[in-house]
């Protein structure tokens, strides 16, 4: 009788998936796809903020006090001279912005500048509960002097320019 009983079951046939495991699994990799995509997503300033208008002129104070936020608060990922290749820019997940960049730079308002600067994008952190207001719009006039060329630089002032209109001697 009991060997009528073990020809009777049904063997079974292949394996039954542990549904907790696929569960498990799924959410993981949901969340890394979610970390992949805000990491690369768009880093745009809504147009409210593009359209802020820095309140502190960049006076050789404002900028100064800048420059020691600077050192203090991005230098270790943005550089010292802005490029964007601090001492812990290789261990980012992404590249920190070079300010040195003269053509992207003009692209971005001093809003848009102070926006990120406030709200922050993985990796870099937001400052806007740590730093006043007018530290961050002393951060962008900063950050500005990067992109600019020296008014008296060696380049302008050993030559000037040839006129294309003169008439030849």
């Amino acid at each position: 009788m009991a060997s009528d009983k073990l020809a009777d079951r049904k063997p079974k046939s292949g394996y039954k998936p542990n549904l907790l495991g696929i569960f498990v699994v799924f959410v993981i990799v949901a969340i890394a796809g979610s970390v992949i995509v805000y990491s690369f997503s768009d880093w745009t300033a809504p147009e409210k903020a593009r359209q802020l208008r820095n309140p502190f002129p960049p006076t050789p104070k404002a900028v100064g006090l800048g420059m020691s936020t600077y050192s203090d608060r991005c230098q270790n990922c943005h550089g010292e001279d802005g490029n964007g290749k601090g001492e812990r820019a290789e261990k980012l997940s992404l590249a920190p912005s070079n300010f040195t960049d003269a053509r992207a730079m003009s692209h971005m308002t001093d809003g848009e500048l102070f926006w990120k600067i406030s709200e922050g994008h993985r990796p870099m952190p937001a400052f806007k509960a740590k730093l006043s207001e007018e530290e961050r719009w002393q951060l962008v006039d900063y950050i500005r002097t990067f992109s600019q060329p020296l008014v008296d630089s060696p380049a302008e002032s050993a030559s000037p320019a040839p006129n294309k209109d003169a008439a030849p001697k």
